[in-house]
Order: structure tokens, then C-alpha cells, then sequence
């Protein structure tokens, strides 16, 4: 079985930036958001609390499934975001926004535990961070055609995230500041996979460690 990466953070701080400059820095597998794939994302955009279970489902679902499939591949395997930041960021988010009901929530709640119970816990989680104002440009920068957050739900996103990974005790964790406009220069990269590398040695409990 191979190990399992998530790359984790805010909207727009920069998580699919790193993904490719890690596989460019080294052959590894990846699972990526699909955001113009999903069947549920268009809708969802038109009327969110119609089509906000459906697709949170699907997230939660497709998420396993590309761990599932990371796991059995050759290499390393990254995922950019992933099944935890999809219930502890977005599935938060939609419920405190009103897209999801109190017990549509406990329904995605017990398909994440069900689905972390089966699958394990990442071999290591990636969290980047950035102040709100850099986050915020840069989400107003990406010009995605199809957004669910909203850049008025990035504060909210920071926050819920933050809790999640304060919570963390089962996977390593690894802080990269991803403040500096060239966070994914070589320098940087090279120096991200020595911490990689190092967190990954580790048996028998989580890390964490931070890499500016």
C-alpha cells in the first residue's frame, strides 16, 4: 500500500499550486477536486439548499474512492483537499450557511466517520496558511468558472479549518506558509520533500512540524 498525502487549507490559498509543484519535483499520484466533473457542482451553484446534499455526498464519496485508488497505486499518492477538508471545511461551511439542515448534516457526519473508519487516516497532512488578505486575492485571481465557496465564506473556511487541524492526533502534520507569492520555488519544494520525507519515517504517532 502506498502512503497517502492531503493538502489541505483555505479556497484559493494555494493547495492545487502545490500539488503540481510537488509532481513536478517528483513522480507522484493524484487526486484532484474535479470541480467541473461533479454532477452536483452546476446545480448546486443555481440553488444550493436543493442540491447541497447530493453533492456534498458525492464529494464525501469521491474523496474515498481517490484514496481507495491512491492506496493501491505504485507511488506516493497527493490529494488535493480531500474526504476530511470536504466534511470539516466545506460541509461545515454549508451547514452554518443554511444549505444543509441539522440533520443533513448528521447524515454527512456519520458517511465521513463510516468512510475515515474504513479507510484510515492520511499518512500525512499538508495545511497551508496564508493571511486572509492574501487568500482572498489569490481566490479573486483563479477565475474558476464554477465556484461553490464564495469569497465572502473564506473567514468562515479559515476558521473551521483551523479546528479541524487543531484537533488532529492521529496523522502527522506539516505547516507550509504559504504567504510569498514564490512559496513553490525549488528552494522551497526541495526543502518541503526533506520534511516529507522525515515526517513520513515516523512510527508509531503524529508530528507536527512547520515549513516556511
Amino acid at each position: 500500500m502506498s502512503n497517502v498525502i492531503a493538502i489541505v487549507g483555505n479556497s484559493g490559498v494555494g493547495k492545487t499550486t502545490l500539488v503540481e509543484a510537488l509532481r513536478r519535483a517528483r513522480p507522484l499520484a493524484v487526486g484532484l477536486e474535479q470541480h467541473a466533473a461533479r454532477p452536483f457542482q452546476a446545480l448546486m451553484a443555481a440553488d444550493p439548499p436543493r442540491y447541497a446534499l447530493a453533492n456534498q455526498i458525492d464529494y464525501l464519496l469521491l474523496r474515498a474512492e481517490q484514496e481507495r485508488a491512491l492506496r493501491a497505486g505504485p507511488t506516493t499518492g497527493l490529494i488535493d483537499g480531500g474526504l476530511d477538508l470536504d466534511f470539516h471545511g466545506f460541509t461545515r461551511l454549508f451547514h452554518r450557511r443554511g444549505y444543509l439542515t441539522d440533520a443533513e448534516f448528521d447524515l454527512c457526519a456519520r458517511l465521513y466517520r463510516q468512510l475515515r473508519a474504513l479507510l484510515g487516516p492520511p499518512d500525512l497532512i499538508l495545511h497551508l496558511i496564508a493571511p486572509l488578505p492574501v487568500v482572498e486575492a489569490r481566490y479573486a485571481q483563479r477565475g474558476r468558472a464554477l465556484e461553490i465557496a464564495q469569497r465572502a465564506d473564506l473567514a468562515l473556511m479559515e476558521e473551521f479549518v483551523a479546528d479541524w487541524i487543531a484537533s488532529v492526533r492521529d496523522m502527522p502534520v506539516i505547516t507550509v506558509d504559504a504567504s510569498a507569492d514564490d512559496f513553490c520555488g525549488p528552494d522551497s519544494i526541495l526543502h518541503l520533500l526533506d520534511e516529507i520525507d522525515r515526517a513520513n519515517r515516523i512510527v508509531g504517532g503524529a508530528s507536527s512540524s512547520t515549513c516556511a
